[in-house]
């Protein structure tokens, strides 16, 4: 995701004293990147996972930052603090709440009125390289969504726009970023991470031990077929910068 980080932060604009929230923060690298703008401001880091958030504890320790705090909570029903942000960040940390809806409401009622949204997600999967090339290897094994699960939900612009205007938010732009997904300096590295999906793990469990060699060796050459020396195993993909500002 580096080449879309860079995008988020150049957006995202937290200055010094700033408040923030960061939702589906992981293992808390754009927390701690938040924090060190924001300071002496806080950021809250909020996920679902706590094997990640104990790993972003114990990063953000290591990195001696003292205005972060990690909770661990579904956004679209965590108690937060009621206007109690400046700023509300995540990257690809909000594609997966079962009601869109009532989440973007309950973090819009986090947000102090005026406050800023800044989001990365993915575009619809027809226009991410990454998303039809795994589907492709997988063949007639591939798993359709599960609810909630589905990492191309925000990718309609105007419905997107339709639910953030609804849950309280004006001025909702959407900025296209055509970067690409790096996902590990070779081969070996990147099947491993791509056997790790949901969908992907989902996929071969439902095979034949020989039915799903077959399918790890096409997701094998489809990943080769990706590969340079220089810059290892690379897609192409697509996602919305979407920004947008608590209504007044």
């Amino acid at each position: 995701m580096r080449a879309h980080h860079e995008h988020l932060r150049a957006a995202y604009g937290v200055g010094a004293g700033d408040e923030v929230v960061d939702i589906g923060c992981g293992t808390g690298l754009t927390t701690r990147e938040a924090a060190r703008a924001a300071a002496p401001g806080r950021v809250v880091g909020v996920d679902v996972s706590e094997r990640m958030l104990e790993r972003a504890r114990q990063l953000t320790a290591a990195e001696g930052l003292d205005n972060v705090r990690y909770e661990l909570g579904d956004a679209q029903v965590h108690r937060f603090d009621p206007a109690g942000f400046d700023v509300a960040i995540s990257r690809f940390g909000t594609m997966f709440f079962t009601d869109p809806a009532a989440a973007f409401a309950n973090v819009a009622a986090a947000l102090r009125p005026g406050a800023r949204l800044v989001l990365l997600v993915w575009q619809r999967h027809e226009h991410n390289e990454w998303a039809r090339a795994i589907d492709a290897a997988l063949g007639d094994a591939a798993q359709p969504p599960r609810p909630g699960g589905d990492p191309f939900s925000l990718g309609d612009a105007d419905a997107t726009a339709g639910i953030l205007e609804s849950a309280g938010f004006d001025g909702v732009r959407f900025e296209d970023v055509h970067e690409p997904v790096l996902y590990g300096d070779d081969v070996d590295a990147a099947l491993a991470f791509v056997r790790g999906f949901q969908n992907t793990s989902a996929a071969l469990a439902s095979l034949t031990d020989a039915e799903a060699a077959r399918t790890v060796e096409r997701l094998r050459e489809m990943l080769e077929a990706h590969y340079s020396d220089k810059r290892g195993v690379v897609l192409d993909s697509r996602s919305w910068l979407i920004t947008a500002r608590r209504r007044r």
